[in-house]
């Protein structure tokens, strides 16, 4: 007896994209800083086929205070195009973008200034 099968359900997914060991370091270092400095107080991770993303809280029933996102890399001929994209929000404001996560990560280096109102 026969029975029909879907290629669908045996064809190969396409891996979801994820921060490596380097870059986890990188992001946890500097989480594990801002811990102790009272900044930060819980991180979440969330992976999927077109970005993986870092993201940080105050507390752990609000919005994310940045989140650190990696998107997967564009087809083309360039290598700049190939590498992938980093950015570092914070809300819906886009606080850093760049083709390197140190270099991203900078904005976090930039000490703070007291505004009065």
């Amino acid at each position: 007896m026969s029975s029909v099968v879907r290629i669908t359900d045996y064809r190969r997914r396409p891996p979801y994209l994820h921060f490596n060991r380097l870059e986890l370091n990188r992001l946890l270092g500097l989480y594990a800083t801002r811990v102790s400095c009272g900044e930060w107080r819980d991180y979440a991770i969330n992976s999927g086929r077109d970005m993986a993303s870092f993201m940080v809280f105050r507390h752990t029933q609000e919005q994310p205070l940045f989140v650190i996102t990696k998107l997967a890399s564009r087809k083309g001929r360039n290598q700049a195009a190939r590498q992938g994209r980093y950015i570092v929000s914070n809300r819906q404001r886009k606080l850093s973008q760049g083709h390197r996560l140190e270099d991203v990560l900078e904005v976090f280096d930039k000490p703070l200034r007291l505004i009065t109102g």
